[in-house]
C-alpha cells in the first residue's frame, strides 16, 4: 500500500491498523505462551533476502496498531515482527502493570520464543526504554538498536511533565491516528496506562544506554515536543556507538508519520546496500 509523507496518517493507514487479527497488507496475528501470558504478534512474511529481522516496539497506552505502516514499510526487505507487550492490544492481561525491566524480561522471553537470530530491535516511546533495557542486559540478543522518540527527557521527568508534552504534541500528530488510541487504551485499561507512566518516570534510562553494545540510531520527528533535540541528542551521545536522526515534519509519533523514513534509517544501520533496494 501507499504509505503517506512525513506527518500525515490516512485512513487507509488507519484500516490497516485496525485490521488484526485479519490478515492485511502481507501482515498476518499469531499467540503464542510467553512467560505463561498468551502473547500476540503481529508478523510479517520472510522476503527471503538473508536480512536480519525486524522487532519492534510500541509504546506507552498503544499496541502493534500504531505501528504497522512501519512493518509494512520494512517487509520489503526485513522479516518483521510486531509483539503486544503484556497488558496492551491484543497480549493477555496481567493482574498488575509492568514496570520496564519485567517487559524487557519478557521481551527477551519473546524472542527465546520465537528462536530468533539477533535482532535490530527498533523501541518507540515507552517502548524505546523496553528496547534499551533489553539491549543493555541482553547485547547478544541485539544486533542494532533504534530507539524512536525515547523517553523521558530529565527535564520533564515526571507524570504531569510527561503528560503535559503529550498534550502538546496531540495538536501536532495527524488526526486519523486518534481511534487507535482510543482502542488501545480501551483494551490496555486506564489505570494500567496511567500505572505503567509512572514506572516509566522512575526508570533512569542513562544507566542502560551506557551499557548498550550495538550500534544505535536515536531518531525523532523535528517537531516532537515529547523529545526535544536536546534529549535526543544527548541519548545518542550517552550509548557508545550512537548516531542521532531528525525527520522533518514529523511530531512524536514518527514511527507511524514517517514510516518510509524510519524504514530508511533502519535499513541504512543495518547495511547501507539495503537503502537502494
Amino acid at each position: 500500500m501507499k504509505l503517506s509523507p512525513a506527518g500525515r496518517f490516512s485512513l487507509a493507514e488507519l484500516r490497516l491498523a485496525l485490521a488484526a487479527p485479519r490478515p492485511a497488507a502481507g501482515l498476518v496475528s499469531e499467540w503464542r505462551l510467553v512467560d505463561g501470558l498468551r502473547t500476540h504478534t503481529r508478523r510479517s512474511a520472510d522476503p527471503e533476502t538473508g536480512a536480519p529481522p525486524v522487532v519492534l516496539v510500541h509504546g506507552l497506552a498503544v499496541s502493534h496498531r500504531y505501528l504497522t505502516p512501519l512493518a509494512v514499510a520494512l517487509a520489503s526487505t526485513h522479516p518483521v515482527y510486531v509483539p503486544d507487550l503484556p497488558g496492551f492490544g491484543l497480549t493477555e492481561r496481567p493482574r498488575g502493570a509492568y514496570d520496564v525491566r519485567r517487559h524487557a524480561d519478557h521481551l527477551a522471553a519473546w524472542l527465546a520464543a520465537y528462536r530468533l537470530p539477533p535482532v535490530c530491535l527498533l523501541g518507540h516511546s515507552f517502548g524505546a526504554e523496553v528496547a534499551a533495557a533489553l539491549a543493555a542486559a541482553r547485547p547478544d540478543a541485539v544486533r542494532a538498536l533504534v530507539l524512536a522518540g525515547p523517553t523521558s527527557d530529565p527535564t520533564a521527568r515526571s507524570r504531569r511533565g510527561q503528560f503535559g508534552r503529550w498534550l502538546v504534541d496531540t495538536l501536532r500528530e495527524a488526526p486519523w491516528q486518534a481511534p487507535i488510541l482510543l482502542r488501545d487504551i480501551w483494551d490496555a485499561r486506564p489505570w494500567r496506562v496511567l500505572a505503567t507512566l509512572s514506572h516509566s518516570v522512575h526508570n533512569p534510562i542513562e544507566a542502560d544506554l551506557v551499557r548498550i553494545a550495538a550500534p544505535t540510531v536515536v531518531i525523532t520527528g523535528g517537531r516532537d515536543p515529547v523529545v526535544p533535540a536536546t534529549w535526543r541528542d544527548l541519548a545518542a551521545r550517552l550509548v557508545p556507538d550512537g548516531r542521532p536522526v531528525a525527520v522533518p515534519g514529523a511530531a512524536h509519533n514518527v514511527a507511524t508519520t514517517a514510516p518510509t523514513a524510519v524504514a530508511d534509517a533502519v535499513r541504512h544501520l543495518l547495511s547501507p546496500t539495503l537503502t537502494n533496494r
